[in-house]
Formats: C-alpha cells, sequence, structure tokens
C-alpha cells in the first residue's frame, strides 16, 4: 500500500510545534482525552495527536474535510469501527510473523491469518466507503485505493487461495507419534506416525490393550483412558520436561514438511502486506472518538460549527457563539448549566486583549475557550461556536498560575517571570498567548510594574493574545501603548459584565469599570457605607 495518511495529504511534510507541558494541563487536555477514550491505550493515542499543532492550512482544511465525512455517516464510523477490531489484532501478529526463530507451522498460520485480515479490511472498507457520498479529499484517495486493490484480478484469485489454503490447514486436528523406551521403560526417542484430518479417540485395540491392563496384578492398576490430557509447548513445564520439549521439537520439524507444500503455494503473494493499513488505526480512532463525543454534545441541542480555516498571514480570527468546550462536557455529563456564548475578533485592531472583569466573572474560562477552539479546529474537530473563521496559530502558549511545588525555589513571582521569559523567547505573530491572572500573586505594585512592560512587549511581537486580569490599571491608557510602541496588532481592552450585581458572563469592548463591579455587588448584597449604617441604626 502506498503512503497514506489521514491527518497529511500525500506529499506534505508536518510543520508543527509541540504543546508544552503547562499547555496541556491549563488546556485540560488530560481530562478531555479522558472523555474521549475507553481506556489508557486509546488516551495516549488521542493526546499524542493532540499534542502537535499543525499550522499548515491546507493540512487543516484537509483533516476538516475527513472529520465532516465521518460526523455525517454514522454507519461508516459504526462499520471502521469493526474493521478496527480486525485491524488491531493484525498488528499484534506483526511481531509474530518478524520472529524468523518461530516454528514453520506458526509462521505459515500467522501468514494466513495476516493475508485472511488483510482481505477482510479491504473488502470492509471498499463497501464502508462506497455506500456513503463521502466528500473529502483524504477518504476519496483511501477509496480510490482500496476499489483498486479490490477489482483487480489477482485479488479474487488471492481471496479463493487463500480459503482453500486456511481450510486445509484447519484441517490438521491430530498428530499420531511414536515413542521408543528403553529397557528401564524410559522414553529415549520420539516421532511422528501420522498426520490426521481427525481428532484422536479411543480405538479398539487401545481399548482392548486398556482393559486388559486394568485387570488386577497387570501392569498398571487403573490404566484406564480418560480422555485427552492438555499438551504444553511453551512455558515452565517444557522447559522442565526433557520428553515433552524434545517431542514439541520432532513435531515441529515433522509439521516442516507439510508447512514447506503449504507456503510454497504462497510464494506468489511475497509483496502483499496488510500492516500498511494499521498505521491508520491511531488516526482512524481519533476521528472517530471525536465523532462520537461531538455527536452526543448535538443531540443535546449544544451548537458546534465546522471551522473555516484563513491564511496564516492574516492572523485572524472571527467567532460568534463561542464557549468553552468543557462546558458541553459537564452538560453531557448530567450537569445542568446555562452556557453563556460570546463573539471576539482578532485582527490589527483587536489583536491583543487585556480583560478584566470581577473575580469569578468567566475571565478564566473564556481565556481557555479561545485556546480550545484554536486546538480543536487546527484538528479539523468541529469547534463550540455558532461560527468561526480563523488563521493557524503555530503553537498556543499558556501562562496560568503555577502549583505551589514549582515555585519552592525561585519563589512565586520568580517562577511566574521566569516562565514569561521562555514563552516571549519561542512566540512568534502567528502564535497563541493565554495569560490568566498572571503576577497576581506579588504585590499590586509589582505586578502592576511587569505587567506593564509584558504588555508593551506583545504590542511589538503581535501575536493574538488575552491577558485577564484583576489589575484594571492594565487596561487604561492603551492608546497610549498603541501610540508609542511600534507593532502591527493593537492592545484592545475587553470586560467581563455584570448587570445589577449579578455577573453575565458576556464579554465586550470597553474600558475597564474599576471599582465599579465591586459597587454593584455590594448594593446587591448590602454592605455599602450606607446600608450598613442603616442596619446600624435599625
Amino acid at each position: 500500500m502506498q503512503e497514506f495518511s489521514l491527518l497529511y495529504p500525500q506529499g506534505v511534510e508536518p510543520d508543527c510545534k509541540t504543546l508544552s507541558d503547562e499547555a496541556i494541563n491549563d488546556l485540560s487536555l488530560e481530562l478531555i482525552c479522558d472523555k474521549l477514550a475507553d481506556d489508557t491505550f486509546e488516551h495516549n493515542i488521542i493526546k499524542n495527536i493532540m499534542i502537535k499543532i499543525e499550522r499548515n492550512p491546507d493540512v487543516i482544511k484537509y483533516r476538516t474535510d475527513i472529520f465532516d465525512d465521518i460526523i455525517h455517516f454514522p454507519k461508516l464510523r459504526e462499520r471502521i469501527k469493526e474493521l478496527l477490531e480486525q485491524l488491531a489484532f493484525l498488528k499484534e501478529m506483526e511481531r509474530s510473523l518478524k520472529d524468523t526463530a518461530a516454528a514453520p507451522i506458526w509462521q505459515l498460520v500467522n501468514r494466513l491469518n495476516e493475508l485472511e485480515i488483510y482481505i477482510n479490511c479491504i473488502s470492509g472498507i471498499n463497501d464502508a466507503l462506497s455506500e456513503n457520498s463521502i466528500k473529502s479529499d483524504g477518504l476519496k484517495l483511501l477509496k480510490e485505493y482500496v476499489s483498486s486493490v479490490y477489482q483487480e484480478s489477482g485479488f479474487e484469485y488471492l481471496k479463493e487461495d487463500i480459503k482453500g489454503l486456511v481450510n486445509e490447514v484447519r484441517e490438521i486436528k491430530s498428530v499420531s507419534v511414536g515413542v521408543n523406551l528403553d529397557n528401564l521403560m524410559r522414553p529415549v526417542e520420539v516421532g511422528i506416525v501420522s498426520i490426521n484430518t481427525e481428532p484422536f479417540t479411543k480405538t479398539p485395540l487401545l481399548s482392548r490393550f486398556l482393559d486388559f491392563a486394568t485387570k488386577e496384578n497387570q501392569l498398571e492398576q487403573g490404566a484406564s483412558f480418560h480422555g485427552m490430557t492438555r499438551f504444553h509447548t511453551v512455558g515452565k513445564i517444557a522447559g522442565e520436561d526433557p520428553f515433552t520439549s524434545n517431542l514439541t521439537k520432532v513435531m515441529t520439524e515433522m509439521l516442516g514438511l507439510t508447512v514447506k507444500r503449504l507456503k510454497s503455494k504462497l510464494s506468489k503473494y511475497t509483496n502483499v502486506s496488510g500492516y500498511n493499513l494499521t498505521k491508520l488505526i491511531p488516526e482512524f480512532l481519533f476521528y472517530i472518538r471525536w465523532a462520537d463525543y461531538i455527536s452526543k454534545m448535538q443531540e443535546l441541542n449544544i451548537q458546534f460549527c465546522k471551522p473555516v480555516i484563513l491564511p496564516r498571514e492574516m492572523r485572524e480570527m472571527h467567532a460568534k457563539g463561542l464557549y468553552n468546550f468543557k462546558l458541553a462536557m459537564q452538560k453531557v455529563d448530567g450537569k445542568k448549566i446555562d452556557i453563556i456564548a460570546n463573539d471576539i475578533d482578532f485582527d490589527a485592531d483587536h489583536r491583543i486583549y487585556i480583560m478584566t472583569g470581577p473575580n469569578r466573572g468567566g475571565k478564566t474560562t473564556m481565556t481557555q475557550a479561545v485556546g480550545l477552539v484554536f486546538l480543536l479546529a487546527q484538528f479539523g474537530i468541529y469547534v463550540p461556536c455558532e461560527s468561526v473563521e480563523l488563521s493557524p496559530v503555530d503553537n498556543i502558549y499558556t501562562h496560568f498560575p503555577a502549583d505551589e511545588n514549582k515555585t519552592v525555589d525561585l519563589g512565586r513571582l520568580g517562577e511566574e517571570s521566569q516562565r514569561m521569559s521562555e514563552i516571549f523567547s519561542q512566540a512568534t505573530n502567528e502564535s497563541l498567548l493565554l495569560f490568566n491572572e498572571s503576577l497576581a500573586t506579588t504585590s499590586f505594585e509589582e505586578g502592576l510594574y511587569i505587567a506593564k512592560d509584558v504588555v508593551k512587549a506583545l504590542r511589538y511581537l503581535g501575536s493574538r493574545t488575552i491577558f485577564n486580569t484583576h489589575m484594571h490599571e492594565l487596561a487604561m491608557n492603551l492608546d497610549e501603548v498603541n501610540t508609542k510602541i511600534e507593532g502591527d496588532s493593537k492592545v484592545a481592552s475587553l470586560i467581563t459584565g455584570i448587570h445589577e450585581g449579578k455577573r453575565s458572563y458576556k464579554i465586550f469592548l470597553a474600558p475597564p469599570e474599576g471599582v465599579s463591579y465591586a459597587q454593584d455587588i455590594a448594593k446587591k448584597y448590602g454592605v455599602t457605607f450606607n446600608q450598613l449604617l442603616d442596619n446600624i441604626k435599625n
């Protein structure tokens, strides 16, 4: 089979960067993979794919179209799931066939099993793809390949030959063995008398011999035939019993004569291998698990859309009805929550956002939501939006509060500052930067001093950025930053809303409101000075 991938078009080399451990944690990628995967093996497959951020728009469109096909055809998904089990078994067999020390009989059986599974998979994929009106270039190319194999006259011969050979091998039901004994009745030689198409049973001659042997004082008391005893060819028993070990060796050598004749029939299929198909297992698994999970969310009327990919050089994103994917996960888990969606744009006039708002007002949720939209979109997955257009990012860098154990040596401010420095040394103007309450662990004056320099550097760098913070002063006088600092990306103020003391979780472009949030909440709960004074007087 030609080199083929469901993640990359033919002839296109990967152009990707790897998510940092911090970004994996801050975007909750482990949690998401747990929801998608049935076990640790699948979890790791999905995670290992998703930590490599691809920025080539052509690659992303290729993936998006494949996912679009897979999610639109549930029966196709179910058929592919069945084939994945056969492909997984085929992958396990690969190691057996590479073992040159394996007995000829096992080499033959494994080779026959390999070709039989290969035939089933080619036929299955051909049927599955032919039954659906697929549109993606990736699945069309796979369909063309399996169709060409399926329609070749040689494939029909292969199916018939393998069917006959499998039946012939399966007809071997028993082996008759002769054992020579020495004068002390110890087995000294063993050999195969015949290879039979019927299981061994108690013969009349054996029956008469055993009946005679059971007579009192004859040979051995109670030497009756109770049926077959399991024969151990591997493991501790074979290793400790020379007779069993030698018997295994002789049987292997003698069966080799039969194997040799059967293997000669397989010689014309030496170039046929199903192992290239096994390379598609992780990729099919990735798309199918995502399609199953997104479909489950859509059944709950949760909004998703196919992302539209813009040129990289535009460095833009225009999203309507965007929300955090983790909120949808909570609804799938049965939690009754209201999902608040927002619109947001990244362009030359709003490429760097300083987001302010009340505590627990949705700043972190929104910051993470933007990162997850880019992450899912660049793997071709439907995104949690009403609609979205975006230019791919070359990587996602996050700066969220660190675990206390990681700040022991440098202190909180030192650790945060070091991580910021590392981000700026790696990020480009095509990156996505997400800062969540950065520099909040130091004094207000120190944090604000450093944060102002960070914002100036962001203006110069030009990365799409959300810097959410409790420091409202940081979002003031941004016109001065945009005027004095060189750059093609303006800094803008974004605030999370509050209405009559209630958090609305809506975001909008506006100057920071500072203490007005606290005033609204204070009025709602009756803790302004005048309200408290009235309580005291009454």
